[in-house]
């Protein structure tokens, strides 16, 4: 079963952050933070999203939803976002055994080597 206090506190911990801290960061007492921990109390969506936010994690994987065909591209820019959102409806459905590259996917191929090259 999944331990929701367990996934806050490895969070929090591995970013060396005090319980504290966390509470100041979602407009949460310490007490509070240490309930949540504890699995005494559950949060409201709206200290989820908080929390999901200062650790950069999606609800699903904050609440224990894994999605192992997962892509996050949080950490790119517009350009690299874009560009991996295009390969991704390109390619998503495509079977390329036996086949050629389309001129719009040589395209987008090119389109990410020279970004992620260049960055």
């Amino acid at each position: 079963m999944f331990d929701f206090g367990l996934r806050i506190r490895q969070l929090r911990e591995s970013r060396n952050m005090s319980q504290e801290e966390l509470g100041r960061r979602v407009g949460r007492s310490k007490p509070v933070i240490s309930n949540y921990e504890n699995n005494i109390k559950f949060p409201p969506l709206e200290v989820l999203i908080s929390i999901s936010n200062v650790f950069n994690v999606s609800l699903d994987y904050l609440v224990g939803i894994e999605k192992k065909d997962a892509l996050y591209i949080n950490n790119l820019n517009e350009t690299q976002s874009n560009i991996m959102k295009l390969l991704y409806e390109e390619f998503s459905d495509c079977n390329l055994k036996g086949k050629e590259l389309s001129n719009r996917q040589q395209k987008i191929l090119s389109m990410l080597l020279v970004e992620f090259l260049n960055s």
